[in-house]
C-alpha cells in the first residue's frame, strides 16, 4: 500500500528584492501566481495533506493558500528554512506519511520530477534531495555523492574544498522524507552559523551521521529556478513559454512564429491548429482542431471550435465562445458572447453579452449595447440573420431568425422573423448649401487676417 504523501510549501520569505507591494508568492508565471504551481503540484503527485508557511508580511498568501483548501502556519519571525518547517509541525500531527518541502518561488518543477522524489523513499532512501546540474554552479551549495551514488552530505560553496566545488550537482532546497524523521532531525539542527539560522540541509548531515540513507534526485535546471527578482521573473516566464510552445508543437498545433506566441498554464489547444505570429493567451482559453488564430490577437477564458477563425487584431474576453466554422475579423472584441455555428463578424465591432445565431452576419461597427450605466442586459441575434454595418443594438433586444437591420439603424426594440428594421432619419438634400457655406467662411477667416 503506498504511503500518504504531504507537501509543506515554504512562503513565508520577504522577497524584498521584487520591490513589490504584492507577497513575491503571489507573482504570476504563465498567469498563475507562483504559490498555485506549488499548490497544483503537490495535488498532482497526491499529496493529500498540503501546509503552506507564510509571514506576518504577507497575510495574502494565508488567505489565497487557505481559500485553495491548504493548511498555513505562520513563521514569525522568520529564522530560515529548518525553522520554518518546523513551524508547519503541527498541522501535520499525526501523520505519519512522507512530507516533500518545496518553495513557492520555485513554479516551474515538473510533476514527474517531484513523483521521482517521493519514489526515491519508496525505494529505500530515508531523505531524498533534489539537485540540478547549471550552466555554472557558482554559489550553490554541492551535493556530495560516494562511490555507490549515496548523498552523503551538502557542502555550501563558501566551506567545500577545491575538489568539492568540482561537483556540478547542485542543490535546489526542495528535499522529502518521512514526517517522524524530518521532525525529529529539525529538531537536532542548531543555528550555530555566521546567520543565526536553523538550515533545513542540515538534516542530510544529521540523517547520514545518524544511519540514515539519502539520495539525490536529478531535475533540469529550468525546473528548480527560483525567483527573487524581476529580472528571475522574466527568466521564468521564459523557462515556462519555452516549455509551453514546445509542448504545443510536439501537440500537433502549428506556430508559425513560436517565439512571439505567449500561453498560460491553462491553454489547450488541439492538433492542427494555426497560431499566427504575436498572439496571447490570457488564462482560460481552449481551442478545437482546425481552428485559426490570426496575428496579433489576444484571448482570454475563450473557447473556439472547430474550424473556427480569430483575427487579425482581435480580442476575445472571457465568456466568449465560437463554435465551428464562426469567424471573427480585425479589431472586433467579445465579450460573454456565443457566435453559433457559422456566424460572422468580420470587423470593426464589439459583441458583448450576446447570443449570435447559426450563420448570422454582423456588419462592420455593429456595436451591442449591453450597458446601462447599472446593469448588463443582453442581445440575441437568430439565425440567419443580417446586421447591417454601423448598426446599434441596444440591449435587451431580440432579432429574429431571417431578420434584416439597415445600415446605421439604432434597434431599441425586437425584430420579428424576416423582417426588415429601419431606425434612421429620412435624407434631405439641400442643394447648394455646402458651396454658399465655404463661400461665408472663408470670408469670415479672410476678415480675421485684415
Amino acid at each position: 500500500m503506498a504511503k500518504a504523501r504531504a507537501v509543506i510549501i515554504l512562503a513565508a520569505g520577504h522577497g524584498t528584492r521584487m520591490k513589490s507591494a504584492l507577497p513575491k508568492p503571489l507573482h504570476a508565471v504563465g498567469g498563475r501566481p507562483m504559490l498555485d504551481w506549488s499548490l497544483a503540484l503537490a495535488g498532482e503527485c497526491g499529496a493529500d495533506r498540503q501546509v503552506v508557511i507564510w509571514g506576518a508580511h504577507g497575510p495574502e498568501v494565508k488567505t489565497r493558500a487557505e481559500a485553495a483548501g491548504a493548511a498555513t502556519a505562520l513563521q514569525d519571525p522568520p529564522m530560515g528554512t529548518g525553522h520554518a518547517v518546523l513551524c508547519g509541525k503541527d498541522s501535520l500531527a499525526g501523520f505519519d506519511g512522507d512530507v516533500a518541502v518545496l518553495f513557492a518561488d520555485t513554479p516551474l518543477i515538473r510533476t514527474e520530477t517531484l513523483q521521482a522524489v517521493f519514489a526515491a523513499l519508496d525505494s529505500g532512501a530515508d531523505i531524498a534531495v533534489l539537485g540540478f546540474e547549471p550552466e555554472d554552479p557558482t554559489g550553490y551549495g554541492r551535493l556530495i555523492e560516494n562511490a555507490s551514488g549515496a548523498l552523503t552530505a551538502i557542502v555550501e560553496e563558501k566551506e567545500a574544498s577545491a575538489e568539492q566545488r568540482g561537483v556540478r550537482l547542485c542543490n535546489s532546497g526542495v528535499m522529502a522524507a518521512p514526517a517522524p524523521l524530518l521532525f525529529d532531525l529539525l529538531s537536532k539542527v542548531t543555528n550555530d552559523n555566521a546567520k543565526g539560522e536553523y538550515y533545513l540541509t542540515d538534516i542530510v548531515a544529521l540523517g547520514v551521521a545518524a544511519g540514515h540513507t539519502a539520495r539525490a534526485v536529478r531535475a533540469d535546471a529550468d525546473e528548480v529556478l527560483g525567483v527573487n527578482s524581476r529580472a528571475n521573473l522574466a527568466e521564468a516566464e521564459a523557462a515556462f513559454q519555452a516549455r509551453a510552445r514546445a509542448a504545443a508543437m510536439e501537440a500537433g498545433v502549428t506556430l508559425i512564429a513560436p517565439e512571439t506566441v505567449f500561453f498560460s498554464h491553462d491553454t489547450q489547444i488541439a492538433n492542427d491548429v494555426i497560431v499566427e505570429p504575436n498572439v496571447v493567451f490570457g488564462p482560460g482559453v481552449r481551442i478545437e482542431t482546425g481552428a485559426l488564430i490570426h496575428a496579433f490577437s489576444h484571448l482570454e477564458g475563450a473557447s473556439i471550435g472547430e474550424n473556427a477563425s480569430v483575427g487579425p487584431y482581435a480580442r476575445l474576453r472571457p465568456g466568449a465562445v465560437l463554435e465551428t466554422g464562426a469567424k471573427i475579423g480585425n479589431f472586433v472584441e467579445v465579450k460573454n458572447a456565443v457566435l453559433h455555428a457559422g456566424a460572422k463578424a468580420n470587423h470593426l465591432s464589439y459583441i458583448g453579452d450576446a447570443d449570435i445565431g447559426a450563420k448570422a452576419n454582423i456588419g462592420a461597427g455593429t456595436i451591442t449595447c449591453n450597458y446601462d450605466g447599472f446593469f448588463k442586459h443582453r442581445t440575441i441575434v437568430g439565425d440567419g440573420a443580417f446586421i447591417g454595418s454601423n448598426t446599434s443594438l441596444v440591449a435587451p433586444v431580440n432579432i429574429g431568425r431571417g431578420a434584416f437591420t439597415g445600415s446605421g439603424s439604432v434597434i431599441t426594440s425586437d425584430v420579428p422573423d424576416d423582417t426588415l428594421a429601419l431606425s434612421r432619419a429620412k435624407q434631405e438634400n439641400k442643394p447648394g448649401w455646402a458651396a454658399r457655406f465655404r463661400q461665408t467662411m472663408q470670408a469670415r477667416k479672410d476678415k480675421t487676417k485684415a
